[in-house]
């Protein structure tokens, strides 16, 4: 029965590719490239059933220059100046089988003026028969788009598809992924329509079998290549090879899928740390601020203070030293005398004897301790005669 494919391709300067190359080979024809010079020539390819360039209605009758591929795909290679600009858009479809020749082209040909009015752009359509050497029913085409608009002049703006999705956002559309699901979905209800049309039951559908809620494994496509082997007689190598593929490609994926996850969390850490780094950062920077702010309101010590205040400690300590030097000298340590102990024995026992003697004595003290107080002489040391004796030792005699 019938299935359902559509893919969209890019054709970019930036991997090698060129308009005028593409529309030579998928057309089969020869097309010369102005700005390189070289000669694209296929016009020996076999398998092309039908081409032809379908311009928008609205500038069909007054853009005849477009209808000549050569000078088409010049014009689009002149347009884009950026070494890796994206010069065509291409579009490959599967037809289905269920309908005859002519029926596939009629239904080829409506998508590629919807595709021209919809973007206002011209399509080179070509429609290939399936490999000499693949399935036979395998039928398709290919849609290769300008991406910008014809006018009678030549190509001007970049047409809406090929806009990014900011400025696509300005003229009021969805990001360009929303345009490819409408055009994919669009071919599915065109092709149903064809087979409606023409009796056929077989139905298409550009959901995923997930979306559809069919529980099987999708298929792979082989290629005319693959297909040929297996008509060899290798048929379970090949597609064991082909499972062995799919399940590394799954795993790769996976394991992308986890790195990516893994990379994501890293990465908000660091932005974490990092904002932590500021905040402290930030905080030492507002405290040395307030420190400077603090030294540079209190007064600095001037030379002549700084003199005056250390003059004042050196006195200080001075008269300290004289205080201690005084109490030393009025306060002599007693002398290591042996009849010591005999004299104050007496002096003990005379005090207990005469009561007139401890008054005498206790008048002295006061008196020594007033003398002390006035640093005068006391009235006992004034009415005792005073001996000096030279520094050398004398012996009197």
């Amino acid at each position: 029965m019938a299935i359902y494919h559509l893919s969209v391709k890019p054709v970019s300067r930036g991997v090698g590719r060129s308009s005028t190359a593409a529309s030579a080979y998928r057309a089969a024809v020869r097309v010369a490239d102005e700005r390189t010079g070289e000669t694209f020539d296929y016009t020996r390819k076999r398998g092309v059933e039908h081409a032809e360039i379908v311009l928008p209605s609205a500038t069909a009758a007054d853009a005849d220059w477009a209808r000549d591929r050569q000078q088409l795909w010049n014009a689009a290679e002149r347009a884009e100046q950026r070494k890796d600009a994206r010069v065509a858009r291409e579009y490959e479809v599967a037809l289905p089988y269920e309908l005859n020749a002519a029926q596939r082209l009629e239904l080829v040909r409506a998508f590629a003026h919807e595709l021209a009015d919809r973007h206002g752009c011209a399509v080179d359509l070509a429609v290939h028969a399936p490999h000499r050497a693949g399935d036979t029913r395998n039928h398709h085409a290919h849609l290769l788009t300008t991406t910008r608009a014809v006018a009678t002049a030549g190509l001007t703006t970049k047409t809406d598809i090929e806009l990014k999705d900011a400025d696509r956002a300005k003229k009021g559309l969805g990001p360009a992924r929303t345009e490819v699901t409408a055009i994919r979905s669009r071919w599915a209800d065109l092709v149903n329509e064809h087979l409606a049309e023409h009796g056929h039951a077989a139905r298409i559908d550009h959901r995923s079998l997930d979306a559809q809620g069919i529980d099987r494994e999708p298929t792979s496509h082989k290629g005319p290549a693959v297909t040929a082997i297996e008509r060899r007689g290798e048929q379970a190598r090949v597609s064991e090879r082909i499972r062995e593929d799919i399940t590394e490609r799954l795993r790769v994926a996976a394991e992308l899928g986890r790195l990516e996850r893994e990379s994501s969390v890293i990465a908000r850490s660091i932005v974490d740390t990092t904002a932590d780094l500021q905040a402290a950062t930030s905080a030492r920077d507002a405290e040395r601020a307030t420190s400077a702010d603090a030294s540079a309101r209190e007064p600095k010590p001037s030379m002549p203070n700084m003199r005056r205040d250390a003059q004042t400690q050196w006195l200080a300590l001075i008269a300290e030293q004289g205080r201690a030097e005084r109490q030393i000298a009025q306060h002599p340590a007693p002398a290591l005398d042996l009849t010591g102990d005999v004299a104050a024995a007496a002096a003990t026992s005379r005090s207990v004897e005469s009561p007139s003697s401890s008054r005498e004595q206790a008048h002295a003290a006061w008196l020594s301790h007033r003398a002390e107080q006035s640093n005068e002489p006391s009235t006992a040391e004034k009415s005792t005669p005073r001996i000096i004796l030279p520094d050398h030792d004398h012996t009197l005699k």
